[in-house]
C-alpha cells in the first residue's frame, strides 16, 4: 500500500443538506460544497492530534489554502444525507487534501475536489519552501 493510500490518512463526515444551503434552483449552492470540504479537512487534522490554531500560536507558522479546485458531478438536495471524504496525497512543499462527497443512500458521486495548504511563518508572512517536519510526522509523513 502507497502511503497516501493509508486510511489513517483520511477521514469521512456525514452531513444532511439544510434548507439554509440551497439555491434558488432548490439544490445545495456551488460554493457551499467547500463548507463541508473545511469542516472534513479539520475533522481528518483533529484525528491525526493536529490542531492548527495551536501550531500557530507556539511555532508561528499558519497553513493558508493558496489553491482550491471542485468538479460537480450530480447536485445535493434538501435533506440529502452525504458523506465528505478527505485524503491527505502530499506533505512536502505544500498539504494536499482530496475531497469525495457522495450521497450516503446509493454512494453516487456528487462532487470531487481538492485544496493546498502553504506553510507561511509569521508575523514575517515568508511562505517555506517545505513543511515543517513536525507537521509532516503529525500527519503520518
Amino acid at each position: 500500500m502507497r502511503k497516501q493510500d493509508d486510511p489513517s490518512r483520511s477521514c469521512e463526515t456525514t452531513f444532511v443538506v439544510p434548507f439554509s444551503d440551497l439555491d434558488p434552483m432548490k439544490v445545495m449552492w456551488h460554493g457551499n460544497y467547500f463548507k463541508y470540504f473545511d469542516i472534513t479537512r479539520d475533522n481528518l487534522f483533529r484525528k491525526l492530534g493536529l490542531d492548527l490554531y495551536t501550531i500557530s500560536d507556539e511555532t508561528r507558522y499558519i497553513f493558508p489554502i493558496i489553491r482550491s479546485s471542485i468538479k460537480h458531478v450530480y447536485p445535493l438536495r434538501f435533506r440529502d444525507e452525504f458523506v465528505c471524504k478527505a485524503v491527505i496525497k502530499e506533505i512536502n512543499y505544500k498539504i494536499t487534501i482530496a475531497f469525495e462527497i457522495r450521497l450516503t443512500e446509493s454512494n453516487r458521486m456528487s462532487a470531487k475536489g481538492k485544496s493546498e495548504q502553504a506553510a507561511i511563518k509569521i508575523p514575517e508572512m515568508e511562505t517555506m519552501l517545505r513543511i515543517p517536519d513536525e507537521i509532516r510526522q503529525s500527519l503520518g509523513f
